[in-house]
Order: structure tokens, then C-alpha cells, then sequence
């Protein structure tokens, strides 16, 4: 059924087999560590410092950070007492900072949401593309399929929910391109809530005529789920082995999500943690060259920075569970992987009006402040231990993760040949 987006599918690869670059690693698996993260409240590990008019510093991204968290006002843990009053605890002995290579000051070229998502991973930042638009140039999965000749399994994005027309990242509008070399999208939120389970847990087929009644509840709830992305979600085009492969992954999913037996974080209390337990079965199950996981809650900054810290927290908890897992129950992928992690924006310097529970201003994204973002990469060929860059010295954009991608993947040199990504834009391998 043509528009089901919600569920991971298998387009044609279109494979053109070219001549590629030697690999770094086999794997790589980008965070997009997304929904606003201020430079104030990550790198620089102010905590409320400075936002909130409290002289109170500390690092609550001990995952991927060194630094000492705060000593005091914890309301980014778990429940205890006093809401969030007891952090979440550590799942790296060793932080991502010193296992692999941090860029402290990267430029995030599109302050937005979705646009700072485009330039992720298309590449370059078209200031004309907005909401419910595809992609206009290439996106790191088109790029992958055509020229390293990689199937749609070997090419997953997960995004934690299907806002800010999310679900329409998975392949672009260029006419080289496009859905022919599409990536696999899944959104556990909505394939796995109460209503998805409802109508696709039972991998049916449905007859067009007969059945029409069970249909049209289908179709109601996908317009219901998707009436703020697109009105052509584009069409789906399986063969018959990629469609049992798919079919027998969700019934296992489906059947595991009932008994509670998904791979999932210690904690698991909002959207961005369950996603990345499904992030975690896809890797499981099918080994991908390039996964890709968006975490967006943050993104209530907006309105609650109480909120704000604790998905941050949370996030930093999910990076940390995947990579931990990936290191110890995947022997393949552990020597064979390379983590990126990047905020898609950050936010402003100063706040807005509203105040939360604490008395707490939020802070929104469309200043200068917002364009500071950090990056982060660990894994194999991955210098170790080394932090480059700071606020007087830049280096780096976000623009630069498709060409990163594509350098330990070995196609850098098709992908910049083909003249569509920004032309600053360099593998963060070349900026070290």
C-alpha cells in the first residue's frame, strides 16, 4: 500500500556499481542529536548558568562529555522525591569524547528544524526548501545506493516521530536520484502505537473489494497521522524476497513490542529512548552500512527548559545504550563501526518570555548562537582523545556529515564529483 511510511520498506537499489575509494569501516551510525542543544547547556556545560540567572555549571551529556555534572537543582534525572531529582546513571565507562575526536564549534548553516536536518544530510542548504518538501539535492542515502551500489537494507533512517515533515527525508526531488535509491524509514511512535498495532500487526493483504471497510480505517488513520507532511508520500516497490524479509522483521517487532522483550535503554521514558531501542533492532537484524537516528524532544526548549535538560540528559543516555550495545553484542560491527553525532541547530543566546515550572526561561532558535553546534566521532580510524576547535576557531559544519559519510564508506570522491553539496563542505577526517 502505496504512502505506509510508518513502516520500514525496500525500494529497487538502481545500483550503478562504480569504482570506490578504500572503506574506513564498514558501518556508520549518525545521531542526529537533534531538536535545538544550545552550546551553553552541552560543550560549554553551564547547566543554568547564565540562561536561568543561577551561578550553577555542570555537564549533564556524561556519555559523550568529560566534565563533572551539578551539584545541585537535579531536575534532569529520573523520578524520585522531587521529580528528576536522581540522574540517569552512565552506560560508558569510557566517555565518546575521549574514545574518539569532538569538534567543539561547528557551524550549523539552517537554524530550523527540518532545514538544519536538509543540510545533515543532503549536503548544502537550500534557503527556498521548507516544510512538506522532499529534499531538492541528493540526500547520504541516494548518494550511498547509486554509487556504492548498497540495497535499501543497508540503509535505514528512524526518526522518532514524522513532524516537521520528517518521513519525507528518506530520498530527494533530484531527477538522478530520488525514490529508486531511497533509504528504509521507520518511526516506532506511530508503527507501534496503539492505533498501528490495531491496523498493521497482522501483515495482511487486504482484497480492494471485499474488504473494503478495513481499508478505508487504514487509510483514515495514515491521513490522520501524516496531514501535516505531504499530500504524495511517494509510491513503495518491493520484490517479493524484500517484501518477506520486511514482513518478517515487523511481525517479529510486533510480536516482541506485546511481550515487552524490544531491545531498549535502561530508561525508557520518551520517544527519542524507545526509538532508539528500534534503532538498536534494526542494527541487530540487518547490519546496515549507514543508520541513521533522529532524537528530537529536546526540541520542548520551546516552552520548558526544565523539559529541555532532561530529554538532553536522555538523548546523551540513548547515544550512549546504542554504542554500548553495538560494542558488546555486535563482534561484526564493534571494530567495523563509526559513531557520528550532531545537533542539526542550536539555540538562541537569550530567551523568550515563557517560563516553565521552575520559574525557568524557555529559548527558541533564530539568533547567531543558533548556528553554534558541536560534532562528534568515534570508532574505527577515529583519532582518540583529541578536541579541535573552540569558539574563536570554528571548524567545521553540519554540512560537512554527507561527505564524512561518504569518505568511510569510500565514495567521497563520486559524491563531491557530482557538484551538489556546499563546496566548503570537507569530511571532518580532511578538517582534522
Amino acid at each position: 500500500m502505496a504512502g505506509i511510511l510508518s513502516m520500514p520498506y525496500i525500494l529497487p537499489s538502481g545500483r550503478v556499481f562504480a569504482k570506490t575509494n578504500s572503506r574506513k569501516a564498514n558501518h556508520v551510525v549518525l545521531i542526529l542529536f537533534a531538536g535545538g542543544i544550545r552550546q551553553q547547556e552541552s560543550i560549554l556545560q553551564r547547566y543554568l548558568e547564565g540562561s536561568q540567572n543561577e551561578a550553577l555549571p555542570g555537564n549533564i551529556l556524561y556519555n559523550l562529555l568529560e566534565g563533572e555534572p551539578p551539584e545541585d537543582k537535579i531536575v534532569y534525572g529520573q523520578n524520585g522525591s522531587r521529580a528528576g531529582e536522581i540522574p540517569i546513571d552512565r552506560m560508558l565507562g569510557t566517555t565518546l569524547q575521549k574514545q574518539g575526536t569532538l569538534f567543539r564549534e561547528v557551524n550549523a548553516s539552517n537554524v530550523g528544524h527540518y532545514g538544519g536536518l536538509n543540510v545533515c544530510l543532503q549536503g548544502t542548504d537550500q534557503a527556498t526548501q521548507g516544510l512538506k518538501q522532499r529534499p531538492l539535492n541528493p540526500t547520504i542515502f541516494e548518494y550511498l545506493r547509486r554509487h556504492a551500489g548498497l540495497s535499501a537494507t543497508d540503509t535505514w533512517f528512524i526518526g522518532s516521530g514524522i513532524g516537521n515533515s520528517i518521513p519525507l527525508l528518506h530520498h530527494s526531488l533530484h531527477p538522478d536520484y530520488g525514490e529508486a535509491y531511497a533509504a528504509n524509514f521507520l518511526a516506532p511512535s506511530i508503527t507501534f502505537s496503539s492505533k498501528g498495532y490495531e491496523h498493521f500487526a497482522d501483515g495482511r493483504t487486504y482484497h480492494p473489494e471485499q474488504e473494503l471497510a478495513p481499508i478505508q480505517q487504514i487509510k483514515t488513520f495514515l491521513d490522520l497521522q501524516y496531514d501535516k507532511v505531504s499530500d504524495s508520500l511517494g509510491g513503495v516497490q518491493n520484490t517479493k524476497a524484500e517484501q518477506v524479509i520486511v514482513r518478517d522483521f515487523l511481525e517479529d517487532l510486533y510480536a516482541r513490542t506485546r511481550t515487552q522483550e524490544i531491545l531498549m535503554p535502561p530508561v525508557r521514558d520518551n520517544n527519542d529512548l524507545k526509538s532508539i531501542g528500534y534503532a538498536a533492532e534494526v542494527i541487530r537484524r540487518f547490519q546496515p552500512a549507514l543508520t541513521v537516528v533522529n532524537l528530537e524532544s529536546s526540541d520542548v526548549c520551546h516552552s520548558n527548559f526544565t523539559q529541555y535538560l532532561g530529554n538532553m540528559h536522555r538523548a546523551d543516555h540513548a547515544v550512549g545504550f546504542l554504542w554500548n550495545y553495538i560494542q558488546q553484542n555486535l563482534p561484526q560491527m564493534a571494530e567495523e563501526t563509526i559513531l557520528l553525532v550532531v545537533p542539526e541547530c542550536g539555540r538562541n543566546e537569550n530567551p523568550n518570555p515563557i517560563r516553565d515550572e521552575n520559574n525557568w526561561f524557555a529559548y527558541d532558535h533564530s539568533d547567531l548562537n543558533s548556528q553554534r553546534v558541536f560534532g562528534m566521532m568515534a570508532g574505527k580510524n577515529v583519532p582518540q582523545n583529541l578536541s579541535i576547535g573552540d569558539e574563536n576557531n570554528p571548524i567545521g559544519q553540519t554540512s560537512d556529515v554527507v561527505l564524512t559519510i561518504a569518505d568511510i564508506l569510500g565514495i567521497k570522491e563520486q559524491v563531491a564529483q557530482q557538484g551538489l553539496v556546499h563546496p566548503s563542505s570537507l569530511s571532518w577526517f580532511d578538517r582534522i
